[in-house]
Parts: C-alpha cells; structure tokens; sequence
C-alpha cells in the first residue's frame, strides 16, 4: 500500500472516529431533548392540579434569554439558539396543553 492510500484510510478511519463521536453527542441531546419535555409534563400536572396557567410569557423570556447568554459566552450564534428554542418551546406548549386537558392543542 502507498503513501497516499495509508493517509486516506487513515483519514477515513479519522473521519469514521469524528462520525462516531458525533452520533455519541446525538444520542446525549435527543436524551436531554426527551428529559426535558418529561420535566415539562410534570409541570403541566403541576400547573393544572394548582389552577395555574399554561403559557407563562415571563418564563419563555427567560428560557431564550438565558440560552442568548450562553450563546454569547460560547461563542454559539444567539440567533441560531433563539430558533432551537422556539422549537423546543412550541413543543413543550403543545404537550402541555394535552396534558392539561387544552382540546386546542395540535
């Protein structure tokens, strides 16, 4: 085998390892993704056992501030970061409003 076939199947396996490590982070963040609307579900159980209601505006200022911040910190596009949250966000309110019983919930 050459020079230049032992770099790129080096390169290829590099690549494969980098895939790999990848799909590794994947796993964690749909896990932290399923944790979250889990943690969520109880809070709608909470917020309807104690008449509370489900949109709570201040709470998702909050949430997307807090993510602008680390943004900022880690040098993670901030806008990037309010779209992921916004999705994460709208998620969360529509499994909320089926837990707590919204018939409007799509």
């Amino acid at each position: 085998m050459g020079d230049s076939a032992a770099r790129s199947g080096d390169a290829d396996r590099e690549l494969e390892e980098l895939r790999g490590e990848l799909d590794g982070i994947d796993a964690r963040l749909l896990d932290v993704v399923r944790d979250r609307i889990e943690v969520c579900v109880r809070v709608a159980h909470h917020k309807r056992e104690h008449g509370v209601p489900m949109m709570q505006p201040h709470r998702i200022g909050i949430v997307q501030e807090r993510a602008a911040r680390y943004g900022e910190r880690n040098g993670i596009d901030q806008d990037f970061l309010r779209r992921l949250y916004d999705l994460i966000i709208a998620e969360t309110c529509r499994v909320e409003d089926l837990v707590m019983g919204n018939t409007t919930a799509s």
